[in-house]
């Protein structure tokens, strides 16, 4: 055979075995196609106070919504539908409350497509004061921006490096009324974490942004994860996923400083598998974080009401629906609902 030939049939060859494995990939992804074991123990509220009736009406448990992902996070409530990643899956999606499944963005092709054997792509996302989407998108170490209508989303860069440096894999982020947010920059998104040699920061922090300038206000914790605020913006709280697994309380100045931390929670028994990830807060300022063994609930005070028991490990949650009394949660494989008493605490430029 000669050379140009056998290189042109050796293009074909490679461009078909890429669509074949592309065919496969998105054969195996199919929503719904995957369903969790699930016995009466392994979905239900448990109850440790009475307190929790107030929030969670006594009967009431999680139900599913739609599976078929690889690792679903990062979910918000925007026009009417779930927004949520899928990691692993390297997409966005929206769920109607009828279960419904629309791929908004398809992050497999393009600056931030995952390469083989990289699995945390796309997380967190949160809708800015302009009225575009703020995402953190850990493999390609950045904060993102998703504009456009739904239907036809662009992924634009917006953050990227902090005096020069490289972020690490930005992977939460909660917005202040006046447009400035805090973001955490675990290391996630580097294969060899924080001896990863493409680690360019010393630190693993939560930044403050203000009129696109970083701050890092957090600059001692070992796996800064979910971040949430006080409904009255008062007090701000970061999961550490470990070693030292907690929640953290800070109270937040009005410059977007924190002072003396404490921990509200700490899960140093672990019960169960997962870790403190994401987190939400309802209109009464209780604390709801995903944690080993379970969503846990949690007053101001650090006292526990109660805990969501999921097949699957939850990773993160936010309240949607009609009047914002659907809280959504975010589990591997599935998307969970359960019906509250309690309003959330819903985003400040929610649409």
């Amino acid at each position: 055979m000669r050379p140009l030939i056998r290189a042109f049939a050796i293009v074909i060859l490679v461009s078909l075995l890429n669509q074949i494995k592309s065919a496969a990939q998105d054969a195996s992804y199919s929503p719904a196609a995957r369903k969790p074991a699930v016995s009466g123990d392994s979905i239900k509220v448990m109850r440790l106070s009475p307190a929790l009736d107030e929030l969670i009406a006594p009967g009431a448990e999680p139900e599913m919504v739609h599976g078929g992902y690889v690792f679903t996070e990062g979910p918000m409530w925007r026009g009417g539908r779930l927004w949520f990643s899928d990691e692993e899956g390297d997409r966005v999606h929206a769920l109607t409350a009828s279960g419904e499944d629309t791929v908004l963005v398809d992050f497999r092709h393009g600056r931030y497509a995952l390469p083989d054997g990289q699995k945390t792509g796309p997380n967190a996302m949160a809708t800015a004061k302009d009225g575009s989407v703020v995402m953190c998108e850990q493999y390609g170490r950045a904060v993102v921006r998703l504009e456009g209508p739904a239907e036809a989303l662009r992924v634009a860069p917006f953050l990227d490096s902090y005096h020069g440096k490289r972020l690490n894999s930005p992977n939460d982020l909660v917005f202040l009324p006046d447009g400035s947010f805090f973001f955490t920059d675990p290391p996630y998104g580097l294969k060899g974490g924080d001896h990863d040699p493409a680690k360019e920061l010393k630190f693993d922090g939560v930044f403050y942004v203000r009129n696109g300038a970083l701050t890092p206000i957090i600059r001692n914790l070992t796996l800064p994860n979910g971040i949430a605020l006080s409904p009255d913006d008062k007090t701000l709280y970061v999961n550490n996923s470990g070693p030292a697994m907690r929640v953290i309380a800070y109270p937040l100045h009005a410059d977007g400083t924190v002072g003396a931390p404490h921990d509200l929670i700490d899960f140093s028994s672990k019960d169960g598998p997962g870790v403190p990830d994401g987190m939400k807060i309802d209109s009464r300022g209780d604390i709801w974080t995903t944690a080993p063994g379970g969503i846990r609930i949690v007053t101001p005070e650090g006292k526990v009401l109660g805990r969501i028991l999921l097949p699957e490990v939850a990773a993160n949650l936010a309240w949607g629906g009609k009047d914002g009394t659907t809280l959504y949660i975010t589990a591997r494989t599935h998307v969970y609902r359960l019906q509250t008493r309690v309003k959330g605490y819903l985003p400040v430029f929610r649409r």
